[in-house]
């Protein structure tokens, strides 16, 4: 069940690649590398990061964490070879789209 959602989500990183502009991914490899990373951030950055901007996110009633959704987005584009993200309006939105048709697909996989 892990590697089928590691696969999905190289494959929605490769859809959104195609959709937002500014978003740009060399190939494949370079999304299952990229799922990778955004996966292990999102399980250890992720959390600390939360815990850390606790005030604001409680003061934004959790909107500051797609803020944070977005900044890890950009950090993995400084790690992935072959994953460019311009600036932090196509990060916003490259997370929110990764978010949005991660949970679509998953919600369909458990029906």
């Amino acid at each position: 069940m892990i590697l089928f959602r590691w696969l999905i989500s190289a494959i929605t990183i490769m859809i959104i690649s195609y959709i937002v502009p500014g978003i740009h991914v060399a190939g494949f490899w370079t999304a299952l590398i990229l799922a990778l990373v955004l996966g292990l951030f999102n399980a250890i950055l992720r959390p600390l990061l939360i815990i850390l901007t606790l005030p604001v996110t409680i003061l934004t009633l959790g909107l500051f964490t797609l803020v944070i959704n977005a900044g890890i987005f950009l950090l993995a584009s400084t790690i992935v070879k072959g994953f460019t993200v311009e600036g932090f309006g196509a990060a916003f939105l490259g997370s929110l789209m990764l978010w949005l048709l991660n949970w679509a697909v998953n919600t369909m996989v458990k029906n």
